[in-house]
């Protein structure tokens, strides 16, 4: 598999580059030259999840990684489920919330842990990554005692849920959590940072386990193919998928799959009031505002990171700008929404409900929908109990991580600072 940087050109790489690299000069992030199609939609679609998750990892990757290699890795990593649930007539949730942290990044977690043990040949690797909600658990808990391998999380103080933050915070040894004065777009700015500062690179091993890494984005590729899977045959060609979108890499992979040959008809990137999308796509200007916070806070971000690669796309007619949608949900309407799905049956945490909105609002009359739930409702136990005035059950890897203590340290927004500590701690 080749890939190019987004933002240069000439650097040129493998997929075990990209992967190793994380992110390429000035900043830019991998993205493949080019997809080929995948033949035989139909008969993909009749295998397990594992097994055709297999077939399209391979695919994609090419000949760098002999296919049993590739099959044991996903193996290891999709050891979970995955569900499509009717919530209402033609329309569906794609749950994406049954594995060790209870949110759709582990997959891309647990699958970028995979190759990074294959790859890393003994060598000294530090994870550094920005989270603004599910990406520290999933990583840390994938990354968990790996050999050879030390993760650094920032994270915006006060600013993501108790329960999202004790999944990373309470596990110690070679996991380090930085609780950062500031928002998510200002932690994700230091990872930038240190990715330019190439003694802190060479010392420790840097990579980023961000959706900015290509392993991530594609592990996402694969639930698109069993959401669809699980839709009965005469619905397939129909499917719009609503994706609730705050980095842009969950979209991205959606891409990919239409572009591997998925049959998308449509696809929604709904965001929350951080509308830097919606707006430039009604625009076409650029014009990142100030974070704000919210209850989708895993989706409070300006600047996206994955944008390039979807725009890339878009530009280069892989997907069609006519299929695209992206709306922003304001605090009142995600409340709003969240009691009209409860009153259908379903329980949607701010995420989920900004999603099944997009869905509604750009879904044909003859179409068939599907939205996703990005994490389990007891992860936003707070805001769902006091606008849906309900009591949650805690499930028992979110209870047994709230009874612990939190070991991330506070840490001003300075990148020196940030900077200093982690050569001392790890180099």
């Amino acid at each position: 598999m080749q890939l190019h940087n987004l933002k240069d050109e000439t650097q040129q790489v493998s997929f075990v580059e990209a992967v190793k690299t994380g992110l390429g000069r000035n900043q830019g992030v991998f993205f493949p030259n080019s997809l080929t199609p995948i033949q035989d939609i139909d008969a993909l679609l009749d295998l397990d999840f594992v097994s055709r998750s297999s077939k399209i990892l391979s695919h994609l990757i090419g000949d760098e990684l002999p296919a049993d290699t590739v099959a044991q890795m996903v193996q290891n990593a999709f050891n979970f489920d995955v569900k499509l649930v009717e919530v209402e007539k033609d329309i569906y949730c794609l749950e994406l919330f049954h594995g060790p942290t209870l949110a759709f990044k582990d997959f891309g977690g647990r699958f970028m842990a995979e190759c990074l043990s294959v790859f890393n040949e003994g060598n000294k690797t530090t994870i550094l990554t920005a989270t603004s909600g599910d990406t520290g658990a999933a990583v840390a808990h994938a990354f968990y005692g790996k050999k050879d391998i030390d993760v650094v999380i920032l994270y915006p103080k006060g600013k993501i849920s108790l329960a999202q933050q004790k999944l990373f915070t309470t596990l110690g040894n070679n996991i380090h959590c930085y609780a950062v004065d500031g928002s998510f777009d200002d932690c994700q700015a230091m990872v930038k940072q240190a990715f330019l500062d190439d003694e802190v690179k060479q010392r420790l091993g840097l990579n980023s386990a961000n959706s900015i890494n290509i392993s991530r984005l594609l592990a996402q590729v694969c639930y698109y193919f069993e959401a669809v899977a699980k839709l009965p045959k005469a619905e397939r060609a129909k499917a719009h998928i609503s994706v609730p979108s705050g980095n842009f890499g969950n979209v991205c992979a959606a891409m990919i799959a239409a572009s591997l040959g998925l049959p998308v008809a449509k696809l929604s990137a709904t965001t929350n009031q951080n509308d830097t999308v919606p707006r430039y796509l009604a625009s076409k200007e650029w014009t990142p505002n100030a974070t704000l916070e919210s209850l989708s806070n895993a989706m409070d971000v300006s600047k996206p990171n994955n944008w390039p690669r979807v725009q890339f796309m878009l530009d280069n007619n892989w997907f069609s700008y006519d299929n695209f949608y992206s709306h922003s949900v304001d605090e009142a309407e995600t409340k709003a929404v969240m009691h009209d799905v409860y009153a259908k049956g379903y329980l949607a945490e701010p995420h989920t409900a900004i999603a099944y909105q997009g869905l509604k609002q750009d879904l044909a009359a003859d179409g068939v929908g599907i939205f996703l739930s990005t994490a389990h409702p007891a992860k936003f136990k707070e805001s769902v109990e006091d606008i849906l005035s309900i009591e949650l059950d805690m499930p028992k890897p979110l209870a047994d991580a709230l009874a612990k203590q939190c070991l991330a340290e506070d840490l001003v927004n300075d990148y020196q600072v940030l900077r200093e500590n982690i050569l001392a701690k790890l180099a």
